[in-house]
């Protein structure tokens, strides 16, 4: 399988966390064009950067999360080549609000292969924002760590009585796992109707690791040698479109999209099996209108998924494989108001709704695993209904703040369930019975708060503060899967590291209380030099961390065991985090023979910790940092990027985490930029180091992965290997 995807196309603007929409001089959200690492602020935990570096970024990846990395508090889980999971100050995936383009998509997957970042093109993104730590009420609710919110390009109109026609073709190559792929772009446009389309492909086949790191041996029956360098399940072929129609009048904007994404294969390194299948529709409407008061914006979508998961070319089938489907529909809506109440006051307003309804059945192969379907989420329902009100405002020549307060309403649900066959006994029935004989539904009511103020003494210092109170319900892929069976257990892990999950429909919701204290010192139009600090700790009450099954088919020794796969249940805990995040950029030079070179520094550092039993919290990313050389000289802009991460001692004993040495890389990237053309050649990991992926769970990717006992334990997922990446963008 080789790579397609559109990794060139449409400027990409990306605002990481901008909490105080107000604190710019205008009411409007400035899109700010990416391209350099270099980091500035915008507010509580904002940063801008520059267009080249994110354009080159765009070159080297396929995986939509990985425009998030220079985002200081943002790390990725490692997953499938376009499915990294982002987190925010160490919380992840369901614990961060993913938007795109103001929609919240939910994976509908056991093994969350199909994350909501996944069904965006990096070639159609045209903003991302992250809202790290505290997070205003208008864009949290039902989350902990954060908010991402990723929008496609925005429609663009003719003059009046003029037309506009744009187009972008792009495509790439990239050397380990000969990664490929293209998009197009196209749109036409009047002063009034905007049409538009775009579409992206790509492919890639495994890639290789810089030496090996297991022994050379079949993946599946018969199959040919997996040398001991290749990762195996990590290939990948995805495509993705998007048609949309844009409708303006005045003050008005009316939006229709429709965007359908088909993926035919994408390997797992680090779960049981591979996704064989997701094919995802998407319909969406969105309605904004200015008026004398302020904004009135509403959004109503629906998206249908069919997934399918299975054992890729890579593992064993065990002579039938093991199909499992999920069908799975999202409804959302929103109205939000944002009311002028001043030159410097603004109110905001805000009634949304979301329901989720998923069918996650595994079809009968024989022997065991039949002759039914296996259940393991049937009729499941999740449906949020959640209100806010969010005041902003400037009190006193120095003082900028915002208070907000928000409530939400989260029901959860389930109906019976059947294992594999339909009567008692000891590896299904009895499983089954338990959990149809206990009440399943579940309701939870969120109440959550926001404080948030700057302090701007001069014009080359700010101070900032945030306190929030935040609530997030588990998932339904927390509360019911039921089967204490090792082998259905293990097909139920979306954290990666290849041990066992069973469901609790008795847990409660998270709650986190947020302390951030950030402070930023810039020349007085942060240009030439700035250095921010922020730092933050999260007291989490129920935290829903995870303890040793020791009830049902779980043995004993699963309990005790301080190595190997174990199985494990959800369960509400106490947690604590803490973390430090340094970032600054300084220009280091200017002339005319050698244009401008300026130099930029990331430093991340998170702790957590379980305090109910005294463990360190699982997959937390070590001390880490990048330091960025860049030249720019006319159209040319070259840069020199040193990543260091230090070495992960602090693991989870719950899940037998394995601990990862520290490493460091070398990566060079290029450009070079004519009025309608752009080319990017680059080269990742120049030295061609190994490394283990400190977030990159268990490596599990070949072989009899089905079973605890059938994969080695202790193998981590590597890193990629030298590559070297060309990529060639047309536009019109």
């Amino acid at each position: 399988m080789k790579t397609r995807i559109a990794t060139l196309g449409a400027c990409l603007a990306v605002v990481p966390a901008i909490p105080f929409d107000a604190f710019a001089q205008q009411r409007v959200e400035q899109q700010v064009l990416i391209t350099a690492p270099r980091m500035r602020d915008d507010g509580l935990f904002g940063r801008r950067a520059d267009k080249a570096q994110l354009a080159r970024s765009r070159a080297a990846t396929s995986d939509t999360a990985q425009l998030l990395q220079y985002t200081p508090g943002v790390t990725l889980y490692g997953a499938g080549g376009v499915s990294s999971l982002p987190a925010i100050n160490g919380l992840a995936d369901d614990r961060v609000r993913t938007q795109v383009d103001g929609l919240d998509l939910v994976a509908a997957c056991p093994n969350h292969m199909n994350s909501a970042l996944s069904y965006i093109d990096p070639s159609n993104v045209g903003r991302v924002k992250v809202y790290a730590g505290v997070t205003p009420v208008s864009v949290g609710g039902d989350s902990l760590g954060g908010t991402i919110q990723v929008e496609s390009v925005a429609p663009q109109f003719a003059e009046a009585g003029q037309q506009r026609v744009e187009g972008q073709l792009g495509a790439f190559h990239r050397s380990n796992g000969d990664g490929r792929g293209g998009n197009l772009n196209a749109s036409f446009a009047t002063d009034r109707i905007r049409l538009s389309y775009s579409g992206a492909v790509a492919e890639r086949d495994n890639y290789h690791a810089a030496r090996d790191f297991k022994p050379a041996a079949p993946g599946t029956e018969g199959g040919p040698v997996i040398p001991g360098d290749e990762v195996a399940s990590t290939a990948y072929q995805v495509r993705n479109q998007d048609l949309g129609i844009a409708l303006r009048h005045e003050g008005h904007l009316l939006q229709l999209k429709l965007g359908i994404q088909h993926a035919d294969f994408e390997g797992f390194p680090n779960q049981r099996m591979d996704m064989t299948l997701n094919h995802g529709t998407l319909t969406s409407l969105r309605y904004t209108g200015q008026f004398g008061w302020g904004e009135l914006a509403a959004r109503a979508f629906q998206q249908k998924v069919k997934h399918e998961m299975d054992m890729g070319p890579d593992r064993f089938r065990y002579g039938f494989g093991m199909p499992m489907n999920t069908d799975a529909t999202t409804r959302g809506a929103s109205l939000q108001a944002r009311v002028d109440l001043g030159d410097d006051e603004t109110l905001r307003l805000g009634l949304e709704r979301q329901t989720h309804v998923l069918y996650d059945f595994w079809p009968p192969v024989g022997g065991t695993m039949g002759p039914n379907t296996f259940w393991n989420v049937d009729y499941g329902r999740r449906f949020k209904t959640g209100a806010y009100a969010e005041w902003e405002a400037r009190w006193g020549p120095a003082w900028l703040g915002q208070v907000g307060l928000r409530g939400d309403r989260v029901m959860s649900d389930a109906g019976p369930v059947q294992g594999y066959d339909n009567g008692l006994g000891a590896i299904w029935g009895n499983d089954a019975a338990a959990f149809n004989a206990r009440e399943r539904q579940r309701e939870d009511t969120h109440w959550d708060a926001a404080l948030l103020a700057r302090y701007t003494p001069s014009d080359s210092v700010f101070y900032e503060l945030g306190l929030a109170r935040k609530t997030r319900s588990p998932s339904l892929y927390q509360r019911y899967p039921w089967s204490t069976q090792a082998m259905a257990a293990l097909m139920n892990n979306f954290v990666g590291d290849g041990n066992g999950y069973i469901g609790n429909p008795d847990l409660k919701p998270e709650v986190a209380h947020t302390l951030a204290l950030s402070a930023d010192w810039h020349d007085a139009d942060n240009e030439d030099w700035g250095f921010k600090a922020t730092a933050y700790v999260t007291q989490v009450r129920g935290f829903i961390d995870a303890r040793r099954c020791d009830f049902g088919q779980c043995s004993a020794a699963n309990g005790a065991a301080d190595s190997g796969f174990v199985l494990l249940q959800y369960a509400n805990q106490q947690a604590r985090l803490q973390g430090l995040d340094l970032s600054g950029h300084a220009l280091l030079h200017r002339s005319e023979r050698l244009g401008s070179i300026s130099g930029t520094l990331l430093v991340n550092q998170v702790r957590g910790r379980n305090t109910a039993t005294d463990d360190d919290l699982y997959n937390l990313m070590p001390l880490n940092a990048k330091l960025t050389l860049q030249q720019q000289l006319g159209g040319f802009t070259a840069a020199a990027e040193w990543v260091a991460v230090a070495a992960k001692t602090r693991t989870s004993r719950v899940r037998n985490e394995v601990r990862t040495p520290g490493y460091t890389l070398l990566n060079l990237r290029g450009s070079y930029e004519w009025q309608n053309a752009r080319l990017d050649l680059g080269v990742e990991n120049l030295f061609n180091r190994f490394y283990s992926l400190p977030l990159g769970g268990a490596y599990v990717g070949q072989g009899p992965s089905m079973t605890s006992a059938g994969i080695p334990w202790g193998v981590l997922v590597p890193g990629m290997g030298r590559s070297i990446h060309l990529a060639l963008n047309l536009s019109y």
